[in-house]
């Protein structure tokens, strides 16, 4: 599969645009802004960027003020940190406030690499999820990653956007229509149904062409967003295929393998199947080792796959 960039990239071109089109669309960031891309943004606008330093709490606080004045405000810095060292600013200043204000967290899951497990934002996902009002997309790939950029900014309220560090397989080709909340079906199948987002859809894919040599037909969603979730396409999926797998680069609680969970269990029970991070630390090492070695690949959703149809009959 053809490596396009990574959705961190993607995003800061994107910032860039859409500060042409909208004199009220400003920046923030907390001293990082050559690695979320936000840097691309302060070189043509630097009247509308905003460095808070290492400070994510002041940076949330800031871009509430911002957003309470009107601005389309976007706030950046590593998963790891947003949300992770500034929870209280986004539980009252964002969540509960409801304000216009977009997180762009990059850097996250264990794809980081080398940088090791104080860099490897895996549980980021669940503490955005505890936070009732902010709606959480996990992009795939760099187009993905542009369509996510501009429907948090045409739409009023908060956002959460999780991006990767590296460069993204392609997925999408650019004819696709995304819609927030939406699920977007890739391939289609009757004997399960594997549900990722993020880096994982490309794996899905891989393990999909494996199941089909296999003579498995496998249905692939891309659960682009968490929050709101596409409820309708994860009850057509239990109910047509009778089997689903969710993959996703974080941690197996809280994420979105719980979400997928919680509708299943509500409206139409199946065996599930988790490909995830099983409730322990990242490390050090490179981001294709680090899949392997944390059980993110296809070879492994193609067993979770086989244990869920076999669980199904």
């Amino acid at each position: 599969m053809k490596l396009g960039m990574a959705t961190r990239e993607a995003y800061g071109r994107t910032l860039v645009a859409l500060g042409r089109e909208n004199p009220n669309v400003v920046v923030l960031d907390a001293d990082l802004a050559k690695s979320t891309m936000t840097k691309m943004f302060a070189d043509e606008f630097p009247e509308r960027f905003f460095d808070s330093g290492v400070a994510e709490q002041n940076m949330v606080g800031m871009a509430a003020g911002l957003a309470s004045c009107g601005k389309i405000v976007f706030a950046s810095s590593f998963a790891v940190f947003l949300p992770g060292r500034c929870f209280d600013q986004l539980r009252m200043s964002v969540a509960y406030s409801g304000t216009n204000v977009k997180l762009a967290a990059t850097h996250a899951g264990i794809t980081v690499g080398e940088d090791g497990a104080s860099h490897q934002a895996i549980e980021d996902v669940a503490l955005i999820r505890s936070l009732p009002g902010i709606k959480i997309i996990v992009p795939a790939d760099e187009l993905a990653a542009a369509w996510a950029t501009r429907v948090a900014a045409s739409n009023d309220g908060p956002f959460y956007l999780r991006l990767g560090r590296p460069k993204s397989p392609l997925i999408y080709a650019g004819e696709e229509r995304f819609a927030l909340g939406k699920a977007i079906e890739l391939r289609d199948g009757g004997d399960a149904t594997i549900i990722a987002n993020g880096r994982m859809v490309a794996e899905a894919l891989a393990a999909a062409d494996v199941c089909a040599s296999d003579g498995i037909a496998v249905r692939v969603l891309d659960l682009h967003t968490v929050e709101p979730i596409d409820r309708e396409a994860i009850v057509k999926a239990a109910v047509e295929t009778g089997a689903i797998v969710v993959a996703e680069e974080h941690l197996l609680n809280g994420g979105t393998g719980s979400a997928v969970s919680q509708v299943v269990v509500e409206e139409y029970p199946v065996p599930i199947e988790f490909v995830a991070i099983r409730q322990c630390h990242g490390q050090s090492g490179d981001p294709d080792g680090l899949l392997r070695a944390y059980g993110l690949t296809a070879e492994h959703i193609v067993s979770a796959v086989q244990k869920a149809i076999a669980r199904k009959r």
